[in-house]
C-alpha cells in the first residue's frame, strides 16, 4: 500500500487531491504533504512544493469562499544544475519529475478571499494566512435574500 492510499475507504474523499506528476513522485521528498492550522480569526496552510524554484516556475494558489484550496503548477525540469561558475549534469534524480500538478484540499471552514497572504520560502514551503469569513459564522440572511437586515445567530464552537 502507498502512502497515497493509507486510510483508504471507498466511500470517503480523501481529504488531499493529488494528480499529475506529483502523484507520480515516488523517491525523494514528498510534494504535496500539507499542514493546517487554525486560530481564532484566521487558517494557515503549508504545502510542501521540494525542487520548486520560485524563479523558474509558475505557483497559482486559488481559495473559494467555502474553504476550498487548490494550487496548480509545473515542475521544471532539474538535469542541469549551475552553481556559480560550474555547471553539473544530473546523474540521479530523485525529486518530483517534470510537469504539471494540482493539489486541492479543504480548509475546516468559509474564508474571505480577499484577505489572505501567500509566502514562497526558500525551503520549497507555500505558506498562505487566510482570514476567515466572518459573514458566514455571524449572520444568516432571511429566507426571501432581503440583505439589508441580517439575523444575528450566536456562534457555536465546536
Amino acid at each position: 500500500m502507498d502512502s497515497q492510499n493509507v486510510g483508504y475507504h471507498p466511500c470517503l474523499k480523501p481529504a488531499v487531491v493529488i494528480t499529475g506528476t506529483a502523484n507520480e513522485g515516488t523517491a525523494g521528498p514528498a510534494i504535496g504533504h500539507v499542514d493546517i492550522g487554525v486560530s481564532d480569526a484566521a487558517y494557515l496552510f503549508r504545502v510542501a512544493l521540494p525542487g520548486l524554484r520560485r524563479k523558474q516556475s509558475t505557483v497559482k494558489c486559488m481559495i473559494e469562499s467555502d474553504g476550498k484550496v487548490h494550487i496548480e503548477g509545473v515542475m521544471t525540469e532539474t538535469g542541469l544544475v549551475i552553481n556559480s561558475s560550474t555547471v553539473y549534469q544530473m546523474k540521479v534524480q530523485q525529486l518530483c519529475a517534470a510537469g504539471p500538478f494540482t493539489i486541492s484540499f479543504n480548509l475546516p471552514g468559509s474564508v474571505d478571499t480577499r484577505l489572505f497572504s501567500p509566502v514562497f520560502r526558500p525551503d520549497g514551503i507555500l505558506e498562505v494566512v487566510v482570514l476567515k469569513s466572518k459573514m458566514s459564522s455571524e449572520f444568516l440572511y432571511p429566507f426571501d435574500g432581503n440583505k439589508s437586515s441580517p439575523v444575528k445567530f450566536p456562534q457555536v464552537t465546536v
